[in-house]
C-alpha cells in the first residue's frame, strides 16, 4: 500500500472516531442520567427511546446567535473553543486501537506526547476567561488554572509509574507489556490517574471552574451558539480521551479473555465504554467539590499517592 494511502486511512479514521464517539457519550449521558434522576424528556425526544434528544440539542445550538461581548478580545475569544478541541484531536492519533498497529500515529514515546498536549487545555480555559472580558469568566478561569496545573502533578506520575513497570513510554508497548497481576500492584496508580484525569477535563464532582451556583458558567459564561457547543464537544471528546488512556496503560487495551488479536478493538471498545460509564456514573452520584476540598485532594492525597506508587513500582522492578 502506498504511503500516502495509509496516511490518508489512518488520519480519517482517527477523525471518524473523533466525531463519532463523543456523540455516541453524549448520547450515553443522556440515557444514564435520564434512568438515573429520572427524566422524562432524554427518554421520549424522537419516540424509540429518546433517539433524537442528541440531534434536537444540536439543532437548537445550530440556531443559536452567535454573541461576542462588546468589549471581549474578539480574535482570543473566538480563538479559544478550537484550542480547546485541537489537543484531544493530536492525542487521539497516539492512542493504539489494536495491535498491530491499528494506531493513528506510533511513537516511541507516545505517553510523553500525550501528558505533554493534554496540559495545553488549560490555554484554552485561560484564553476563554480572559477574552470574554467577563468577571464570573475570569474567577472560573482562574479556578480552571490553578485546577489544571495542580492535579498534572498526580497524572504524570501515575502515568510514570505504569511507564516504569513496563520499560517503554509506547503506549503500544505498554499494552504489549501489560499483565493481568498488575490490576493489583498498578490499581493505585490507576485510580490516581483517573481521578486527575476527571480534573483535567473538569467534569463533576471536580467542575468548580463552571460552578453555575456561583460562576454563572465560569469561563463558558459568555459563549453561545456553535462556539459554546465546541466546548461541551471538547468535553465529550476529553471523557473519550481519559477513558481510553486509563484502558491502554491500567486495563490492558486490546488484551481480552481470548488470544484473538482480530478481535482486539473491540475489547479496548468495550472498556472505554465502560470507563466512560463509571464517569457519567460519578457525574450524576457526587456533588461538586469544594475549592479547599479539591486542592487538600490533590496536594494532601494524591501526590503523595502517587510518589508512594512509584516507590512501590521502582521496588518491584528491581526485585523481578
Amino acid at each position: 500500500m502506498p504511503l500516502w494511502v495509509e496516511l490518508v486511512l489512518r488520519v480519517g479514521g482517527v477523525l471518524v472516531a473523533f466525531l463519532t464517539l463523543p456523540l455516541l457519550v453524549g448520547q450515553a449521558e443522556h440515557k444514564v442520567m435520564a434512568h438515573m434522576q429520572g427524566r422524562l424528556g432524554p427518554m421520549y425526544a424522537g419516540g424509540f427511546h429518546g433517539w433524537a434528544q442528541l440531534v434536537a440539542d444540536g439543532v437548537k445550538f445550530v440556531q443559536k446567535e452567535d454573541i461576542t461581548p462588546r468589549e471581549a478580545d474578539r480574535a482570543v475569544f473566538r480563538l479559544a473553543p478550537a484550542v480547546a478541541l485541537v489537543p484531544y484531536l493530536l492525542v487521539l492519533l497516539v492512542i493504539p486501537l489494536g495491535p498491530n498497529d491499528l494506531v493513528g500515529q506510533p511513537l516511541d514515546i507516545g505517553l510523553f506526547f500525550v501528558l505533554a498536549v493534554v496540559g495545553v487545555g488549560v490555554v484554552a480555559v485561560l484564553m476563554s476567561a480572559w477574552a470574554s472580558a467577563n468577571k464570573y469568566s475570569l474567577l472560573g478561569g482562574l479556578r480552571g488554572a490553578a485546577q489544571l496545573l495542580g492535579y498534572e502533578l498526580p497524572l504524570v506520575l501515575a502515568a510514570a509509574s505504569v511507564a516504569m513497570a513496563a520499560s517503554t513510554l509506547s503506549l503500544s508497548g505498554i499494552v504489549a507489556a501489560w499483565q493481568p497481576w498488575w490490576l493489583l500492584w498498578q490499581a493505585p496508580a490507576m485510580i490516581i490517574f483517573f481521578v486527575a484525569g476527571l480534573a483535567e477535563i473538569r467534569r463533576p464532582p471536580f467542575d468548580m471552574p463552571v460552578a453555575d451556583s456561583e460562576l454563572v458558567f465560569g469561563y463558558m459564561t459568555e459563549y453561545t451558539g456553535l462556539r459554546f457547543a465546541f466546548f461541551l464537544l471538547a468535553e465529550y471528546v476529553g471523557i473519550v480521551v481519559i477513558a481510553a488512556l486509563t484502558t491502554v496503560l491500567f486495563l490492558g487495551g486490546w488484551q481480552g479473555p481470548f488470544a484473538d488479536d482480530q478481535l482486539g478493538w473491540l475489547w479496548t471498545l468495550l472498556k472505554v465504554f465502560a470507563v466512560a460509564f463509571v464517569i457519567i456514573w460519578l457525574r450524576v452520584s457526587y456533588p461538586r467539590l469544594r475549592e479547599d476540598q479539591l486542592q487538600r485532594l490533590c496536594w494532601l492525597v494524591l501526590v503523595p499517592a502517587s510518589l508512594a506508587q512509584l516507590v512501590l513500582t521502582a521496588a518491584v522492578r528491581i526485585a523481578l
